[in-house]
């Protein structure tokens, strides 16, 4: 169980996608560049049926190898929290593996990997989802226990308790005692004006202490019904024989009224956001940026996806070139961006190299900016771009879970389970005039946040200094 946030791409990774939906692996070899272009990842059939009560059901039968994925993912995060009660969606993750009518307390882990199989779940802003993965004679096991919880969940006091200290806990060993931690919260309370993205998924210590266990059972109501979650399975079986076990352990969980939509509009902003931290943790200067950008599946971010991947990800990009090998100015830098249902975020991590002034290294990164904004990428660059993102689909596609999740999560965010299928091609679509748009429109110093952290002992020797 985690919660994820920009930089938890290990954490997603792990599920086969990154950050939302976007993701990072190194870059792929040249021979495989130049033949990215010509390949072509089989299109999934998938069937798309709706049960009396909402629940989106999505069978994509796959008989390459005897098990299967099951991923129930809910149409909620963090972006439908309120304040004063933050941290609830993934609170909540965490209650879901508490017990419900028929399984009791740690028996959803137990029967699963007793069965050979594996679970978990994560959170982030958009959504909540839950996932399995079991040998192919355990359908009616995941389906079961998958339809205990959202039927019946047990939601007590005690359970409660326990399950506000564990998340507390993980926001200590996750932030609070973790080097650039307050980093990570505050460049999205920096950068967002918008409640629902502006504040962590991971929630404040005193929202979780503030959580009733009747706010714990609205919540419950609201958000954990079938018609707010898609299940989608993903590997070998009959569909029709898996649709009637569909119907079977979930067409009797009653229909709640529609949750409340969300505003996510993010109005423009003038000038740009500035905040400097000293972390008692931190060893090294580190230097965090954030860019707004469009909302994921739409033209604009998937060529924002694809700049990302030219300035930032694996050793032939720029900024790997230029600032940490030919430079020597830093000794780590990342660029990421992900795809939210909202105003999205392109990120720059770069941490500089012992001796180098915060000031220098923030300058150069700044010219690098400076200059695909100027002269643009190149073909060549681009194409490098798309041979990495398709590598990466093609990796998360080979398992059935990973594909599940996929499929829910697309279907939850864009309300499109075939992007699974079209969106190689929408990446390919994106053409060098495209990025260079967007690295004019959106890399603006005027629309950006940025966060410096310098590590506690440096106030100290400058607090010194002065006197």
């Amino acid at each position: 169980m985690n919660v994820t946030g920009k930089w938890r791409a290990a954490a997603l990774a792990g599920l086969g996608f990154a950050l939302g939906l976007g993701g990072a692996l190194g870059a792929a070899p040249p021979q495989e560049q130049a033949a990215s272009a010509g390949v072509k990842v089989p299109k999934l059939e998938f069937r798309d049926v709706k049960l009396e009560n909402g629940l989106r059901v999505i069978l994509v039968p796959d008989h390459s190898a005897p098990v299967f994925g099951i991923d129930v993912c809910y149409n909620v995060g963090s972006r439908n929290e309120r304040p004063g009660r933050t941290g609830f969606a993934h609170l909540f993750e965490h209650m879901m593996f508490e017990g419900s009518e028929n399984v009791a307390k740690g028996e959803h882990f137990v029967l699963v990997f007793n069965n050979g199989g594996n679970m978990n779940g994560t959170t982030n802003e958009d959504r909540t989802t839950y996932f399995e993965e079991l040998p192919k004679n355990q359908l009616d096991l995941g389906l079961f226990l998958e339809s205990d919880r959202m039927r019946a969940l047990n939601v007590t006091q005690t359970n409660l308790d326990n399950q506000r200290n564990a998340v507390q806990e993980e926001r200590r060993q996750g932030i609070d005692n973790q080097p650039y931690g307050r980093a990570q919260l505050d460049l999205d309370n920096l950068a967002y004006d918008n409640f629902a993205y502006k504040h962590s998924t991971i929630g404040s210590m005193t929202d979780l202490n503030a959580a009733s266990i009747d706010d714990v059972k609205d919540f419950f109501r609201i958000y954990y019904a079938p018609n707010n979650a898609v299940l989608t399975l993903v590997g070998d079986f009959d569909a029709d024989e898996a649709l009637a076990k569909v119907k079977k352990y979930f067409g009797a969980i009653p229909a709640q009224p529609a949750p409340p939509k969300v505003d996510l509009a993010e109005e423009p902003h003038y000038g740009e956001r500035r905040e400097v931290i000293y972390d008692p943790l931190a060893r090294l200067p580190e230097i965090d940026v954030a860019y707004h950008i469009p909302a994921g599946n739409t033209p604009e971010n998937y060529a924002a996806q694809q700049l990302t991947y030219v300035l930032g990800q694996g050793e032939s990009s720029r900024f790997y070139q230029h600032l940490v090998k030919e430079k020597q100015l830093a000794s780590s830098v990342n660029v990421q961006s992900d795809t939210r249902i909202g105003t999205s975020q392109l990120y720059i991590s770069a941490n500089p190299r012992p001796g180098v002034k915060v000031e220098d290294l923030e300058k150069a990164i700044d010219e690098e900016i400076a200059a695909v904004v100027k002269s643009g990428v190149t073909p060549e660059e681009l194409a490098k771009a798309k041979s990495q993102l398709l590598r990466q689909f093609i990796e998360r596609r080979r398992s059935a879970l990973f594909t599940a999740i996929l499929i829910g999560n697309y279907t939850v965010y864009f309300n499109d389970p075939n992007l699974i299928n079209t969106i190689v091609d929408k990446e390919h679509a994106v053409t060098v005039e495209e990025v260079n748009a967007v690295a004019k429109k959106y890399l603006a110093r005027d629309q950006r946040a940025v966060v410096i952290t310098y590590p506690a002992a440096d106030e100290r020797a400058s607090l010194k200094g002065a006197q």
